[in-house]
């Protein structure tokens, strides 16, 4: 089931009214048809925003693959000096105005952060932004100085727009470029590499730069951890210039949460975990987007579950809207997305995907703290997945996701107000609030 919506008409979610003590609100989403219901209730013994309030904004330099074609912004030739760099008509035309319409309907501020797929073509050793390449040279040299400084006429051109950037990634993907796609746009960085980089280059330039733009290494799969935080972080010169890590969900599977971003976050604790690209329908030949599919929204949810409860501070969906054939993409790396849209008839479908995310972004607020919560687990076959949060206004949140195919009984209890029971439907997410006395 989609939600449709057009020109004139979208469902949308009713400011969160927070509860009396001693009471709590559910809202709750189920393949069953429900999308962010409210009800409320009563334990034993507002925000003024409409919309999920997603906020986190992953911006590309330049060209990704889902733009309509390769570009840069300064494709003259060794001008080591940038002097004909230029922001695209993409930017000032599209993207720009979008997240000027963002900003202007946001509730919260938006974070923003940018990152780039490749360098002009001149400075990468395959001579094309496309295909396999790395930058030429080698850290501290003319053309590293110079791809340092491209970030910063980024952050610099952006700003003249109003637009700040709260950090940038190093890199999209840095070691997925060794094995992409021919035509995609990628620039190759080992660890090492993107250590002496950012140690050199990259830290130094934002760091003397009018820009507090934090740095983010990585932006790579978890299989990568702990080893690419060692290699860099292990390093005084390059930790001292990084804020955070990068991390994308395609490859969680092969690797335990424990051992990547746990085992990072114990040898790093003052560097952050984020969540950078996420997306379903990825290296699938037939329906890359499948309208109304509750499965991809439960993979969402799991997702953010399970690395919430392991240290990461947030998480990125790649795209929020794509065609109904999951693009435009100029390699033909179509996807799905929470919001799929038909130009054709002038309307856009609301996923299962999208309300799975509003179940976090809507409640879960920029400075929320997660919170110990024991589970019984008396029943082995009823294993729900949840997370409790402590915002900063003191109310307490608790997702519970149930991908089994029957219902699940649970009580809630929390000795400051006492004790609920609960019903967690067959394939269902629900977001509990309450105030703490």
């Amino acid at each position: 089931m989609v939600c449709v919506c057009n020109a004139t008409y979208c469902d949308t979610l009713d400011p969160v009214v927070l509860p009396a003590p001693g009471t709590y609100v559910k809202y709750e989403s189920s393949k069953a048809g429900k999308r962010l219901e409210r009800s409320e209730g009563s334990f034993q013994r507002s925000l003024r925003a409409p919309g999920i309030e997603y906020n986190l904004v992953r911006v590309p330099m330049a060209c990704s693959d889902f733009s309509v074609r390769p570009y840069s912004y300064d494709d003259v030739p060794y001008d080591y000096e940038l002097k004909h760099f230029k922001l695209a008509e993409e930017d000032v035309k599209m993207k720009i105005p979008i997240l000027h319409r963002a900003l202007a309907m946001a509730k919260r501020p938006l974070s923003l952060y940018a990152s780039p797929w490749t360098s002009p073509a001149w400075m990468k050793s395959n001579e094309d932004v496309r295909g396999k390449g790395t930058l030429k040279g080698q850290a501290g040299d003319k053309y590293h100085k110079t791809w340092a400084n491209y970030f910063i006429k980024f952050l610099d051109e952006y700003a003249k727009h109003n637009l700040t950037f709260w950090a940038v990634t190093a890199q999209n993907e840095p070691l997925a470029a060794l094995l992409a796609h021919p035509q995609f746009p990628t620039i190759a960085f080992t660890a090492v590499q993107q250590r002496d980089f950012v140690a050199q280059d990259l830290g130094p330039a934002l760091a003397q730069s009018s820009h507090s733009t934090r740095l983010i290494i990585m932006d790579d799969q978890r299989i990568h951890l702990p080893a690419w935080a060692k290699a860099v972080l292990g390093d005084a010169t390059a930790a001292h210039y990084v804020a955070g890590v990068g991390v994308h969900w395609y490859l969680d599977s092969i690797v335990p949460a424990s051992c990547s971003l746990e085992a990072t976050h114990k040898l790093f604790p003052n560097h952050f975990l984020l969540y950078t690209e996420a997306c379903s329908g990825f290296l699938t030949y037939r329906f890359s987007v499948s309208l109304g599919c509750w499965e991809r929204g439960d993979r969402y949810s799991h997702s953010i579950l399970t690395v919430l409860n392991h240290f990461v501070a947030g998480w990125t969906d790649w795209n929020l809207a794509l065609d109904l054939q999951g693009g435009p993409n100029w390699v033909e790396n179509y996807v799905d997305s929470p919001v799929i849209v038909d130009s054709s008839k002038d309307v856009f479908y609301k996923q299962p995907m999208f309300y799975h995310m509003g179940h976090f972004s809507k409640f879960i607020p920029e400075g929320s703290r997660r919170v110990g919560l024991h589970s019984s687990r008396r029943c082995l076959f009823c294993q729900l997945e949840h997370v409790a949060l402590l915002r900063p206004d003191g109310t307490i949140v608790l997702v519970v996701l149930n991908r089994s195919a029957w219902d699940v009984s649970f009580g809630i209890s929390d000795p400051a107000v006492g004790f609920i029971k609960a019903v967690a439907p067959a394939s269902s997410i629900q977001t509990y609030l309450w105030r703490r006395q």
